[in-house]
C-alpha cells in the first residue's frame, strides 16, 4: 500500500527526529555505534573523528580493515556462503547466472591473485573500463582485496577522455573487455582502449582483457593478458589490511574537461556509511534482494550495485539491459518479478521512459510484483506526475531521494528503515541522519521556510562522503567549501518547507534572471510535467537582449499522442502563465522527439543552453547520442 501523501503541515515522525537529532548532536557517538556492524582488523579507538585539520576531516583515523573482507569473506565465515550474492541478468546476451557468496569470494580472491602477479599492491591504482558483466564487480572487489585503488571509467568512454583519466590516476593495470552491448548495438571497447593508451603519457604496464564472443579483440603482445588464461594460472590471495583513511576508489565526475575531478572514497567511512544505509534508508535486510538499476561506472553502481548490498549481506542484481527495448517496457518488471526483488532503485529517467512507451502499464500487469516493497528514485529531479504515475501503478511507496557522486550515499530521503514519513510529491523528504542540511542565502545565513537558496551541508559531513579530490586538496576547497566557510556547497538550489521537507529545484546555475526576477527552471518544469500529453521535459534560460534571460521549454510527448505540436505548445505556455505568472515570460515550448542526456540519464541542460545562445556547445563525453543536439538546434532554428 502506498504511503499517505500530504500537502498540508505534517506531524513530525518522533522516531526519525530522535535518530537525526542524535546524529547531529553527537556524531562521534552515533557513528561509533554504527561502526559496530563492520568487521575491523583494528577497531576504532577513542578518536572517531579527526578534526585536527579542518576542513579536511577523517573518520576512524586509528582503525584498520579490508572492504572486500566485509563484503564477501565475513559472510562466508558466518555460514552464509551458499546464499546468493550476485544475480547477473543480461537480456542483450540471453544470459542469467547467480553467484553465491562463496563462489564470488573465490573468483575475487583468484582475480586478486592475477593482479598481485602483475605487481599490484596496496595503494596502486587500477583503471576498470568494463561493461555490465560480473567480471566488472569482481574487478572492483579484487582491487579492494589488495588495498589497491580502483578507478572505474564508464564503458565506451571516448579514447581522449579515457586517456585523460589514465594519465591522472597513473594505473599499474587496466582491466577491460573486448566489447559492451548497448541495446542491440555491439560497442567494441578494445580499439577505444588502444587509442587511449597510445595517447596517454602514463600507460599501464599491463592490460587484463575479458574476451566476449560478440566481438573478439586483437591483443597487444607483451602488454595484454587474456582473462580466462590469467585466471586459470592464478592462485587466490587473502585480504590486505589497510587504514580506514586509505582510499578505496577514485571516481571521476562525468563531463569534466581539462584536469579531471576525481572524487576520493576512503575505506572505513565508506564501509560504515553504506552498511548503515541499506537497512536504515532502504529498509532492506540481509538475505533480501536489492536491485539498483544503474551502471557500475556511476556512483550509484559503486555504492548500490557493488558495495552496500554485499556489505549488508543482501543479494544484488547486475542488469545488462535497458528499461525499454530489451525487449520491451516490461523489462524492469520482469527482472523484479523473476528475481524476487524487495527494493528497486533507479532513475526517474528510466521510469519516464517506461511510462512513455507503456502509459497504461499493460506490460507491468504480466508480472507478479508482490515481493516489491519500495521503488527508490534518484539522479534527476522526480517530477510529481512521474511520481503519481509510478505510485498509482505499483501501489507501493515511491521514494524520491537525493544525493551526489561526492556524497556517495543519500543526503536526503524518506528513511524507510527508521520511520516512513508522509510523502510530499516533489520532495525527497528530510535529511538523512548524519547530514545537517541547510538552505543558505547570499550572505550565508539560513533562509526562512519557503524561500529558495543554496543547499549546503554543515561540516563535518558524515562518514562515506568525499574527504577530498584526488591529488587536489586546493580544488576540493575551491569547488565545494570556499563559498560558505564551514559548509559544503552542493551546487543545487532549493528550499525547506514549514515541516522541514527539502525541495530541490535544480542546479544553482539553473536559476535564471528574467528582467531582474530570479526564477527557477525547475518550478517551470514541474508545471510542464503535469500536462497529460507530456512524457518528460526540460526548461533552460536563453539569453535575451531585453530581459537578460527568458525561459524556453522542451517537451517529449507520450507514445500514442496524436495531436498537432503547436496545439500542445500553446497549452503549455498558457499553463506556465497561469501557475507561475506573466513574470516568468514563458512564451516558447517546443515539442521534440527526445532530449539530450548522458548515459546515466541526466539531461544536458547546460549544453542545450549553449546551443540556444549560439555558442559552441561543450559536449560531454558521456552523451548518449550526439545527433540529438542537431535536433535541438533545428527546433530552436539556431
Amino acid at each position: 500500500m502506498a504511503l499517505s501523501e500530504s500537502t498540508s503541515p505534517v506531524a513530525v515522525g518522533a522516531r526519525y527526529e530522535e535518530v537525526h537529532r542524535r546524529s547531529i548532536a553527537d556524531p562521534e557517538g552515533f557513528w561509533r555505534e554504527a561502526a559496530s556492524a563492520v568487521s575491523w582488523e583494528q577497531p576504532p579507538g577513542e578518536r572517531i573523528l579527526d578534526s585536527s585539520r579542518p576542513p579536511f576531516y577523517r573518520w576512524f583515523p586509528d582503525a584498520t580493515l579490508n572492504t572486500c573482507f566485509n563484503a564477501l569473506d565475513r559472510h562466508v565465515e558466518a555460514g552464509r556462503g551458499d546464499q546468493a550474492a550476485l544475480i547477473y541478468d543480461s537480456p542483450v546476451t540471453a544470459t542469467k547466472r547467480t553467484y553465491t557468496y562463496q563462489e564470488l569470494r573465490d573468483e575475487v580472491a583468484r582475480l586478486a591473485g592475477v593482479l598481485a602477479g602483475l605487481g599490484v599492491t596496496a595503494g596502486d591504482r587500477v583503471v576498470i573500463y568494463m561493461p555490465m558483466v560480473p567480471e566488472a564487480v569482481m574487478s572492483m572487489l579484487a582491487c579492494a582485496r589488495l588495498g589497491a585503488v580502483h578507478s572505474v571509467v564508464f564503458g565506451g568512454f571516448a579514447p581522449h577522455e579515457l586517456a585523460v583519466r589514465v594519465d591522472h590516476a597513473r594505473p599499474k593495470v587496466v582491466i577491460s573487455a573486448s566489447c559492451g552491448i548497448e541495446g542491440s548495438r555491439v560497442v567494441e571497447y578494445k580499439p577505444l582502449l588502444d587509442l587511449a593508451l597510445a595517447e596517454a603519457a602514463h600507460p599501464p604496464s599491463a592490460c587484463l582483457i575479458l574476451q566476449r564472443p560478440q566481438a573478439v579483440a586483437a591483443m597487444t603482445e607483451g602488454r595484454d593478458l587474456d582473462w580466462v588464461q590469467a585466471m586459470a594460472a592464478a592462485s587466490p590471495v587473502p585480504c590486505t589490511t589497510v587504514a580506514a583513511t586509505d582510499p578505496l576508489y577514485i571516481l571521476y565526475t562525468s563531463g569534466t574537461t581539462g584536469v579531471p575531478k576525481g572524487v576520493v572514497r576512503d575505506n572505513g567511512g565508506h564501509a560504515v556509511a553504506l552498511t548503515w544505509s541499506i537497512p536504515n534508508v532502504y529498509g532492506v535486510k540481509a538475505g533480501e534482494v536489492f536491485w539498483a538499476a544503474s551502471d557500475v561506472g556511476w556512483v550509484v553502481g559503486h555504492s548500490y550495485i557493488v558495495y552496500a548490498p554485499l556489505l549488508a549481506g543482501a543479494t544484488t542484481v547486475l542488469y545488462e539491459g535497458k528499461p525499454v527495448g530489451t525487449p520491451d517496457p516490461g523489462a524492469f518488471w520482469r527482472v523484479a518479478s523473476e528475481h524476487k526483488v524487495s527494493v528497486l532503485f533507479t532513475a526517474p529517467t528510466a521510469i519516464r521512459a517506461i511510462k512513455k512507451e507503456d502509459p497504461s502499464g499493460e506490460h507491468l500487469r504480466r508480472y507478479d510484483l508482490s515481493r516489491l516493497r519500495y521503488l527508490f528514485l534518484a539522479g534527476e529531479r522526480l517530477d510529481p506526475d512521474t511520481y503519481h504515475w509510478a505510485s498509482d501503478l505499483l501501489n507501493i511507496p515511491v521514494v524520491d531521494h537525493w544525493w551526489q557522486t561526492e556524497s556517495g550515499w543519500p543526503i536526503v530521503s524518506n528513511c524507510m528503515g527508521i520511520e516512513a514519513l508522509p510523502i510530499k510529491a516533489g520532495s525527497p523528504t528530510k535529511a538523512v541522519p548524519g547530514y545537517d542540511v541547510r538552505i543558505l542565502d547570499e550572505d550565508g545565513h539560513d533562509s526562512p521556510a519557503g524561500r529558495e537558496g543554496a543547499v549546503a551541508i554543515r561540516l563535518p559531513m558524515p562518514p562515506g562522503t568525499l574527504p577530498t579530490l584526488y591529488l587536489d586538496d586546493d580544488r576540493y576547497v575551491r569547488s565545494y567549501l570556499s563559498r560558505y566557510p564551514g559548509f559544503y556547497l552542493t551546487g543545487d538550489g532549493g528550499h525547506l518547507d514549514e515541516d522541514g521537507y527539502l525541495f530541490i529545484m535544480g542546479r544553482i546555475d539553473d536559476v535564471i534572471n528574467v528582467a531582474g526576477h530570479r526564477l527557477s527552471t525547475g518550478s517551470m518544469e514541474e508545471v510542464l510535467s503535469t500536462h497529460p500529453d507530456v512524457a518528460e521535459c526540460a526548461v533552460i534560460g536563453v539569453a535575451d537582449q531585453l530581459k537578460g534571460q527568458v525561459p524556453v521549454g522542451f517537451v517529449v510527448l507520450k507514445a500514442g499522442v496524436d495531436r498537432k505540436a503547436q496545439d500542445v505548445e500553446a497549452e503549455l505556455v498558457a499553463m506556465v502563465r497561469d501557475r507561475i505568472g506573466p513574470v516568468a515570460a514563458f512564451k516558447r515550448a517546443l515539442v521534440v522527439a527526445r532530449l539530450p542526456k548522458t548515459r546515466s540519464g541526466k539531461i544536458l541542460r547546460a549544453t542545450m543552453r549553449q546551443i540556444a545562445d549560439g555558442q559552441e556547445p561543450n559536449v560531454p563525453s558521456t552523451i548518449d547520442d550526439p545527433a540529438i543536439l542537431d535536433e535541438i538546434a533545428q527546433a530552436l532554428e539556431v
